[in-house]
């Protein structure tokens, strides 16, 4: 399946249409998740029918300040072991949620959940906390069988999670140092399939996909809009993190950072058939950020991407071999570990600054310390191919920057047919530093003065 155009690919959020499961005319039935055209190597591991007219409907809530969470918490635990979880009332978290405790059930969303926004300090102090770049989340999932669904073909403000950032992201604008949670958390899920849902104006990154395995995410639709010109800050739309085996296909993200990032850890991983509008590409990273750990990202299959709009698209990031400063609650470098094994595959640029990124100094302005400090994360067996469309005017006639650290960081980097063009009509340039360029179908520069990547992720 070829993306051609954004109108092409709306149509396919209605890949999966709504049948009906029988005596529940509102319920509809679990889609067939399967992965194509790639997979992450090995069959997903089964997922039987659930108790035949076993089914527990979310109570709602009808105070104004009222929070669900117990209710939906009462819910997955009677139709645990399976059951089927119905969400077709509109919903309001008010606190944190455990849920990893998840065996052989169905969550169907037909109606809304969202997240109370009326004290953004509590979720700073309640939400659940990760080390990895200071990250928190509302709530995570987590266990064994899981299918989580919507459908695509009801309205707007259906089938919908939505994380009311736009209380956030106005209070950042005051207080930098404010921890904004996350939208959705799989952590420790094993085999696991969510699909058909929209998914709106996450505090901070949409998902995190966090020491799990066997997971397809399918059919989804991820839009962050702000309100009287707010900066979104994050909205990554999807995150890897030691995880394995994990397919993330057939779906749009309208964002303002990766549309999906692989973060340490990452292996087995397939990214097809997507369209990113305003992002900061299909990232690998950013890796190295932490002393005394290895980040391993190995074997991903990314292949037919449409990028629209973003500040880079098929993407590298590597922190130098040193930690520095870097932001608010944030430091960065002197971590080991390789990335090993990627493709890029058919990737369609539309107006996006760079096409392709590879830095190892990420994080970093200084360009002296990242000479003196190389990364000591190497990058290896990584192939870029048939990517065509255009860039912007930004760096016009520079389309790309390829940087290694020093010589030895980086072996076997191939870039194969590339016909990205550049407003002006002139030849494309590609700056390419500590590559072997025979290997780079490219044409290739000296390092440039451009302004280095050190934005954050």
């Amino acid at each position: 399946m070829r993306l051609d155009s954004i109108g092409s690919f709306i149509a396919i959020l209605a890949f999966v249409s709504s049948s009906f499961a029988k005596g529940h005319s509102t319920i509809p039935s679990r889609p067939n998740v399967v992965p194509g055209p790639y997979d992450a190597g090995r069959a997903m591991p089964p997922s039987p029918p659930r108790d035949e007219g076993r089914y527990c409907y979310v109570k709602q809530g009808y105070q104004d300040d009222r929070d669900d969470a117990l209710h939906i918490k009462q819910a997955l635990e009677e139709c645990n072991n399976g059951g089927t979880i119905v969400f077709d009332k509109s919903y309001v978290i008010g606190s944190p949620l455990d849920l990893t405790f998840l065996k052989h059930v169905d969550l169907v969303i037909t109606g809304a959940i969202a997240f109370d926004d009326s004290d953004v300090y509590y979720w700073q102090n309640n939400s659940f906390k990760y080390a990895f770049q200071n990250q928190t989340v509302f709530w995570k999932l987590g266990g064994e069988d899981v299918n989580i669904y919507g459908d695509l073909n009801l309205e707007e403000g259906k089938s919908v999670i939505d994380g009311r950032g736009q209380a956030y992201w106005e209070a950042l604008r005051n207080d930098s140092a404010l921890y904004r949670p996350m939208l959705l958390a799989l952590d420790g899920m094993k085999g696991a399939t969510m699909s058909n849902l929209r998914m709106r104006n996450p505090p901070n990154w949409f998902n995190i996909i966090a020491n799990s395995s066997d997971i397809i995410v399918s059919n989804m639709d991820l839009r962050a809009e702000s309100l009287n010109g707010v900066k979104i800050a994050n909205s990554d739309g999807w995150d890897t993190y030691r995880s394995d085996r994990v397919v993330i296909q057939d779906s749009f993200i309208n964002n303002t950072d990766d549309c999906v990032s692989f973060k340490p850890n990452s292996t087995n991983i397939v990214v097809q058939n997507l369209e990113c509008i305003g992002s900061h590409g299909i990232s690998i990273g950013s890796l190295g950020q932490y002393e005394n750990e290895t980040d391993i990202v190995e074997n991903l299959q990314i292949y037919n991407i449409s990028m629209t709009n973003a500040s880079d698209f098929a993407r590298i990031k590597v922190w130098p071999g040193v930690q520095t400063d870097f932001e608010t609650h944030l430091k960065g470098g002197g971590g080991s570990g390789y990335v090993r094994n990627v493709t890029y595959d058919l990737l369609y640029s539309n107006n996006n600054d760079r096409a392709i990124t590879i830095t190892q100094c990420y994080g970093q302005s200084n360009e002296t310390l990242c000479n003196e400090f190389p990364a000591n994360l190497t990058i290896e067996d990584v192939t870029m191919k048939n990517i065509y469309g255009t860039t912007s005017a930004d760096l016009d006639p520079q389309a790309g920057t390829l940087v290694c650290s020093a010589p030895d960081r980086c072996s076997n980097i191939r870039v194969e047919n590339v016909t990205v063009t550049v407003p002006s009509g002139q030849t494309p340039v590609y700056e390419c530093v500590n590559m072997d360029d025979s290997l780079l179908q490219l044409n290739c520069i000296d390092e440039s003065d451009e302004e280095r990547d050190t934005s954050q992720g």
